[in-house]
């Protein structure tokens, strides 16, 4: 881990310590009474051994065992109340976390998205916060015992024998500094572990999205393969954690060993001397082994503790990635929009591709519908993606309304905007839910309005449960046909001024593409509409059609106006006429989609 990053994941720790400074306020109250209370147990024990024992006093014993006895109930109570307040403390701020982080993942921009893996990114939300547990739960509070119970023990072992004390200190202070010698040296490895568990859970959850392509290319060994390679990567960093924790028992118990030695030899010796009674040697053994127990607690959750010190590093470049609301908090609301669009000069490349759009300039006044047609790769979806601010022009800007889009807050425009993409997603919810997705507060009349709209309600009907039919993952109980149509009565239930159609009736048979397409042109009315559609009798209708390539617009007027130039768009038009749609794709190969 560098500088950098060792000082993200230290204020990612300080931050969340200080959101339960209330909690350990109250746990360390409820620990201090606890080690008070175990060290009871071997202060009694001097009294039984030597006045009870040694000087016949019997009287003494029941008082004695009544005192442990209601120590030992102290210690209990308060052991299970810091526990539980730690746990509960802990989960709570766990729960809060994993929100935050998903609030700020939803919010990067799309580009910032897509370069990452979709599935490394759910482990990290879901694993990540889990492995802190240690440092504001259970951890803490062991660290908080342990500190305590050491610093409670060493003052009344220096009280009884100084220098035996000594020695046992110079032994402790050895065994911790090559304690955080070797674990400074694991950390890399627990580092490893912990993003090899996220790597390989994302890539069972994308091989897990993409079945379906993996059994259609009989790709099963072959992902097979690449799980078992992950797999073995990671068995070898926790493999040599293990080693590392192993050795660090082996020590631990050696040095227990040591000091039980250590104190047999001089505590017999100080008795037989008369420097120390036998009572006072039994009590010193107790203490001894109260202030071991702590160092031996750290070795058993130094691991857990590198793998939450690997975790706060990804929370802490989780929380590095500038969100849109970040990126968008100087910029200017929108309040209303009539859907004017004007492309100036646009140009448009991804950071390690070609360019896609060159030196574009397109007016659509609002309220009309303009239509763009192409070969694939002509940058018809990609102009779809600007309108809808998913990505931002590399050259020229776009004005909206006589503003730049680049100046308008995004997720502002947006409530502006409606769209149907061609790979719109279905979650896995009931029909009407998919529907209402961006209007929640629809009413169940409004969602049986939009559905008619768009011809869902013929098909929604003969489902099990109607509108309250679950559809699965992706919406993979239904056909793409009847996926489309959910997601373009889910635009229509916004009743947007900007309409964003790419190939969204892409999925359709004719005939309910002829259906749709009379219905959207009743409902465009006063809408900006952008449509993007192979099947060229959908947009002869529109204000303006514009035929791109490469990028560039080559043509672009009404469609009788581009028939009379006997260009590209006519071509395209002649060749579905002859042959429908697949023989315009030979011609102008992948028109479906950009």
């Amino acid at each position: 881990m560098n500088t950098m990053q060792s000082v993200h994941a230290w204020r990612e720790a300080k931050t969340l310590l200080w959101r339960q400074r209330g909690w350990l306020a109250a746990v360390f109250g409820l620990v201090v009474l606890n080690r008070l209370s175990a060290l009871a147990v071997p202060v009694v024990s001097k009294t039984v051994v030597d006045d009870v024992a040694g000087a016949k006093r019997i009287e003494l014993l029941t008082p004695a065992i009544l005192l442990m006895g209601g120590a030992i109930a102290l210690e209990a109570a308060t052991a299970f109340g810091a526990g539980r307040l730690s746990e509960v403390g802990a989960q709570r701020a766990i729960a809060r976390l994993r929100r935050e982080l998903h609030t700020h993942v939803a919010g990067l921009p799309l580009p910032v998205l897509e370069s990452m893996s979709s599935g490394a990114l759910i482990s990290r939300l879901m694993t990540a916060p889990d492995h802190l547990q240690l440092l504001i739960g259970s951890g803490m509070t062991q660290l908080i015992t342990s500190l305590l119970t050491a610093c409670l023990a060493l003052g009344m072992l220096t009280w009884l024998s100084p220098g035996l004390t000594a020695g046992i200190a110079v032994l402790l202070l050895l065994f911790g500094l090559l304690l955080s010698r070797a674990f400074g040296r694991l950390f890399p490895a627990f580092q490893a572990a912990t993003a090899g568990v996220a790597d390989l859970t994302g890539r069972v959850a994308d091989a897990m999205s993409g079945i379906r392509v993996t059994k259609v290319c009989v790709a099963e060994r072959q992902e097979t393969l690449r799980f078992a390679r992950e797999s073995h990567r990671l068995l070898r960093s926790i493999i040599q954690t293990a080693t590392g924790m192993a050795a660090f028992a082996g020590a631990s118990t050696l040095m227990t060993r040591t000091l039980a030695v250590l104190i047999m030899t001089v505590g017999a010796g100080a008795v037989a001397e008369g420097s120390m009674t036998l009572g006072e040697v039994v009590m010193y053994a107790f203490l001894v082994n109260i202030l071991i127990t702590p160092l031996v607690q750290i070795v058993a959750i130094s691991s857990d503790a590198g793998k939450a010190f690997a975790a706060l590093r990804q929370v802490a470049e989780i929380r590095a990635l500038t969100t849109e609301a970040q990126e968008d908090c100087c910029r200017r609301p929108v309040l209303s929009l009539s859907g004017r669009i004007l492309f100036e000069n646009v140009g448009f490349r991804y950071p390690t591709g070609p360019w896609v759009l060159r030196d574009l300039s397109l007016l659509v006044e609002p309220g009309c519908t303009v239509a763009l047609v192409g070969a694939s790769g002509a940058g018809k979806s990609t102009i779809c993606r600007l309108v809808l601010a998913l990505d931002s022009p590399t050259s020229g800007r776009i004005l909206v309304d006589h503003l730049d889009l680049r100046e308008l807050r995004r997720r502002d425009y947006r409530t502006h905007v409606s769209a149907v993409m061609q790979d719109d997603v279905l979650f896995n919810d009931t029909v009407a839910n998919n529907i209402r997705y961006r209007q929640s507060r629809a009413t169940t009349r409004e969602v049986l309005i939009a559905s008619r709209l768009a011809h869902c309600d013929e098909f929604v009907t003969k489902l099990p449960s109607g509108y309250d039919t679950v559809v699965g993952e992706r919406g993979f109980k239904l056909s793409g046909g009847q996926r489309q149509r959910i997601a373009l009565a889910r635009a229509l239930l916004a009743n947007c001024p900007i309409l964003v159609l790419d190939e969204a009736t892409s999925h359709l048979d004719s005939e309910n593409d002829i259906l749709i397409r009379d219905r959207l042109r009743a409902l465009r009315g006063n809408r900006t509409t952008l449509v993007v559609a192979h099947r060229l009798p959908s947009i002869m209708d529109a204000d303006l059609i514009v035929f791109l390539e490469n990028g560039t617009i080559i043509e672009q007027g009404r469609h009788d106006q581009l028939m009379d130039l006997d260009g590209g768009y006519r071509r395209l038009y002649q060749a579905q006429l002859r042959g429908g749609p697949e023989t315009s794709r030979k011609i102008y190969p992948g028109s479906v989609s950009s």
